[in-house]
């Protein structure tokens, strides 16, 4: 995976379940496009670390934050709600009210699949810019261009529609990239797609340059 720094550094806060799959993989492929580097809980696998310790450490490592709060539903198997995702939120804009001169730079994108539902849930952030991808990886990477070019002020972000047309032209390469490294596509990890992202995209860079 990319190197990174505090100020290009994104904390990823969503569902991992594969039915997020498409808008997760559209998240992170777009970070690294706009010139950041995706974080988030499933880069390590250590089960020495304390899971919310390490996502504190991440989010202290990360300026920007994505979280997006869509999964309200009932689990199946013990019919409550997760909290994950808010108590991440939670824990991000903590560190911005509270923390040193560094944390209180942080700038967050909060993402919900329908627009004002958040109010039925979580009506606290209703003074946060909640933003609505509609369950759509094209919907959420414009979000995620506009609102990096926005917050870095950076002047080389590309638009939101050449980042799309880049991301489907990887989705139809990634199954030849998994053969090749002996991988089916459906045991792509979170590092491995991070890995193939951020390389095809450097490697078609280098072809266009």
């Amino acid at each position: 995976m990319a190197t990174s720094s505090y100020n290009s550094s994104v904390f990823i806060n969503c569902p991992f379940d594969d039915a997020f799959k498409s808008i997760r993989n559209a998240i992170v492929f777009a970070i690294y496009d706009c010139g950041f580097v995706p974080r988030c809980a499933l880069e390590e696998d250590n089960g020495g670390n304390v899971r919310f310790d390490k996502i504190q450490r991440i989010i202290a490592e990360c300026k920007f934050g994505v979280h997006d709060i869509s999964r309200t539903e009932l689990d199946a198997h013990n019919n409550l709600p997760r909290f994950n995702m808010p108590l991440e939120l939670g824990v991000f804009l903590g560190a911005k009210r509270y923390g040193g001169p560094d944390q209180r730079r942080k700038n967050c994108l909060i993402l919900d699949r329908e627009q004002y539902r958040y109010q039925q849930f979580i009506s606290d952030v209703a003074g946060q810019d909640i933003r609505s991808h509609d369950g759509d990886p094209q919907t959420v990477i414009g979000l995620i261009r506009a609102w990096l070019s926005d917050a870095s002020e950076r002047r080389t972000i590309p638009g939101g529609r050449d980042i799309t047309l880049r991301y489907e032209a990887f989705c139809k390469d990634l199954p030849e990239i998994c053969r090749n490294v002996r991988l089916d596509i459906d045991e792509v990890t979170f590092n491995d797609f991070s890995n193939f992202a951020s390389n095809w995209l450097r490697e078609n860079d280098a072809k266009n340059a």
